[in-house]
Order: C-alpha cells, then sequence, then structure tokens
C-alpha cells in the first residue's frame, strides 16, 4: 500500500451506499425470484459504476464498497458481519433474536463474557433514548435469527469470494485503475456468535481465523489489498455489562489479535490494512473505552496500515495521543476524517485541519486521511457522497499546507 509522498493519499473505509437496484436485487436474489444471472450482471454493472464514481470524486485507494456483502434495505449497520454465516460451514440458525444472544459462559474459560447485543451498557444507561423512534438514535432490534456453531467450521464461500474479486476487477480495469481493496471480517467479530460445538471460546476464536484465512489469501492472490475489519477490538468493551477492569479487558482481547496475527501470519503485511472502529451504530457511545488504552494492542496487529475513527464527536479528540506513541517507520494511519455518525457535511478547511494534526505528529508521508466507518447503510447516499467530496476537497488543502 503506498504512502503519501508528495500529498495526502486518499480511501475510504469499506462500505459504500448500494444503488436501489442493487438492494431490489439482494432482496429478489434471497427471494428466489430472479435467476443468478440477472443478479450477475446488475451487480457487475454497480461496481464499475461505483469505483467510475470514486475515482471521480478522488480516492485514491478504491474499493468495491462491499457489494457483495448482500442488504435488502438502505439502512443496515450489520452487513459487513453478516455475509459471513453464509461463508462458513459449520453454523445453524438459532430460534431467538441477535438481542437475545448470550455467550455460554462455561465454554469461555476467560475472565469476561460478552453479553447480549441488547444488554450493552450504553443500550442500558439511555435505554429511554434507544427505545424512542423520535430520538435519531439507533433503536433497532432487529428480529433477525443469529447463527450457531454446531459443528466443525470450515470456509465454504469460495464461489461467492471468487465472484466478489472477478467483478471488482472488471471494474477496476474498466476506469483504468490498477489498485483497490476489499474488506474481510476477523475472527474477533466473526467469533461472536453461539458456540455449541467447541469446548473453549479461544479454540472457537481459532477456527473462525483458520476459516477465514482462506477468505484473505484469495484477496491477496488476486492482487488486491486487503482490509481486515475487526469492530469487536473495541467494541467488545461495551459488550461487557458488568464493566470489567481494563487490565481483564485487554487480556481479553490480546487473545483476539493473536488470533489474528495466525490468521494472516506469512502473508504479506504491506498488502493488508486493519479497521477497528467502536460500533457504527448511531447513539451516545458514552460506554466506547479510550483509544488510549487500545493503541499498543493495536500496533500489535501485524499489518501495514491502520484505520480508525478519529472525526466524530466522541473520538476525535484522540489524535493528540499520537503525540505521545511512537508509530513504527513502516507502517501508516488511515485516520477517519469525515464520520458516519452525522448527516452534517464536515467543511474541506476542518477536514484539512484534522488530516494535518496527524501528519504533524507521524509525518505527512504516514497519513491517509480516510472515513470513520463505512457509509453505506449509515447515511443517506446523497450525504454519503458530500461527504467523500469534502474528503477529497480537505485533503487537497492538507497538502497545500505540508507540501508548500
Amino acid at each position: 500500500m503506498r504512502a503519501s509522498t508528495d500529498r495526502i493519499l486518499t480511501t475510504q473505509a469499506g462500505s459504500l451506499p448500494r444503488p436501489d437496484e442493487l438492494i431490489e436485487l439482494n432482496r429478489s436474489r434471497a427471494e428466489g425470484t430472479i435467476d443468478e444471472q440477472r443478479y450477475q450482471r446488475g451487480a457487475d454493472k454497480a461496481v464499475t459504476e461505483l469505483v467510475e464514481r470514486e475515482r471521480n470524486v478522488g480516492l485514491d485507494f478504491v474499493g468495491d464498497g462491499e457489494f457483495g456483502k448482500s442488504m435488502s434495505q438502505r439502512v443496515d449497520y450489520g452487513a459487513w458481519w453478516s455475509y459471513s454465516f453464509q461463508r462458513l460451514g459449520g453454523l445453524e440458525l438459532a430460534d431467538a433474536s441477535l438481542f437475545e444472544l448470550t455467550h455460554d459462559a462455561s465454554r469461555s474459560g476467560e475472565e469476561v463474557v460478552l453479553t447480549s447485543f441488547g444488554n450493552r451498557r450504553d443500550r442500558v444507561r439511555f435505554a429511554e433514548a434507544y427505545a424512542d423512534p423520535s430520538a435519531g438514535v439507533d433503536v433497532s432490534t432487529s428480529p433477525m435469527s443469529f447463527p450457531v456453531c454446531r459443528g466443525p467450521l470450515k470456509y465454504v464461500g469460495h464461489e461467492a469470494i471468487n465472484a466478489d474479486i472477478a467483478r471488482f476487477k472488471r471494474a477496476l480495469d474498466a476506469n483504468g485503475l490498477d489498485e483497490g481493496f476489499m474488506t474481510s471480517i476477523a475472527p474477533a467479530s466473526c467469533s461472536r456468535i453461539g458456540n455449541e460445538y467447541y469446548d473453549s471460546q479461544e479454540e472457537f476464536l481459532y477456527a473462525c481465523a483458520d476459516a477465514m484465512r482462506e477468505e484473505y489469501k484469495a484477496i491477496i492472490d488476486a492482487g488486491l489489498i486487503l482490509q481486515l475489519d475487526d469492530p469487536a477490538i473495541a467494541e467488545n468493551w461495551d459488550q461487557i455489562n458488568p464493566e470489567p477492569s481494563v487490565e481483564d479487558y485487554r487480556r481479553f482481547t490480546m487473545r483476539r489479535v493473536e488470533a489474528l496475527n495466525h490468521a494472516i501470519r506469512g502473508l504479506p503485511k504491506d498488502r493488508i490494512r486493519f479497521h477497528l472502529c467502536w460500533g457504527s451504530w448511531h447513539g451516545p457511545h458514552t460506554t466506547d473505552l479510550p483509544m488510549r488504552d487500545l493503541v499498543d494492542i493495536l500496533l500489535s496487529i501485524d499489518v501495514r496500515a491502520y484505520s480508525f475513527e478519529a472525526g466524530n464527536v466522541r473520538h476525535e479528540h484522540e489524535w493528540k495521543i499520537w503525540q505521545d506513541v511512537a508509530l513504527p517507520d513502516d507502517k501508516l494511519l488511515l485516520p477517519g476524517v469525515v464520520s458516519h455518525a452525522t448527516n452534517v457535511i464536515e467543511h474541506p478547511e476542518l477536514v484539512a485541519d484534522r488530516i494535518v494534526r496527524f501528519a504533524e505528529c507521524v509525518g505527512r508521508e504516514r497519513v491517509v486521511a480516510s472515513t470513520d466507518c463505512g457509509l453505506g447503510g449509515r447515511v443517506h447516499p446523497q450525504l454519503a457522497w458530500a461527504k467523500l467530496e469534502a474528503l477529497a476537497q480537505g485533503a487537497e488543502l492538507a497538502s497545500r499546507r505540508l507540501w508548500p
């Protein structure tokens, strides 16, 4: 992955708004009312047009928008995760809602155990707001069934990932580009489902790592950049109730980082980037763990670049930690400088200010401007593209300041 050698380069964090036509194709495909060829033609068209729009808006590192991760409605916070349910053998759907999922403490063997999504401490603290549709927070209590592991895990998504890769490479070729990235779920997030097969959470975690490694290799072997999505590294903190000690949580999290490093062992780290966030749902986020408690864990992940939230109002101030943290020479930062968490479009001057702060901390060559999280399924498409325009404009302004 290239560094910003003569100007600030730009990218985005993965998910981009799906066009209505693709959402309808996904819905029809799930219902079995269209043939596969029609779906593939529509998906090809959508990704090719997306890459053209990313290029035209000024992004240097483009992605496929996660269009291969099905969404059947515009607002969807979980497609980055739920796509893996169809790509892993050994899973069965449970009867209960995702919001009722309680992890089996007897199989954990750890100091802390994840609670259900509905019992997150942020949701408990602001229960009235989360229950009120007029409050403007994420009020989803989706009845979607969640999977439980009831057999040996194995990767069965070869046909799907190969189709995603081929589609994206055709889109890159059609737009005269030779570099792009694709996202894949990391083991810690992948393993946040029920386990009734493996004797311990650690065994299950490493089974996820070994299975998903096949998807990681497929993306890299195709000549693309791999982005590993793992909100669980930070977000799990809020999903442990009562609140654990920071020391216990750090031990809990390092086991998941070790599993991730196991999954990418031997793969070219200069072709891998990692995305960390505190959960993209629209809520107060007062129970987010500070970045200062995570930064050394983040840097222990053996990749080239680190993408993280840095533009929303809960985490923008944390740029200051990079004044004290020594970023290894071969690493890049991809801070979010426009946010999924607000409908307000960031002013390009503010975007430039945010970029310059990071550049002054770690060096201009090691900053690539990005988004906090994926914008698809989180803000209206028209607003998402306006934010990407502000990102590119802000990067241009920052480049003038940093390369006078």
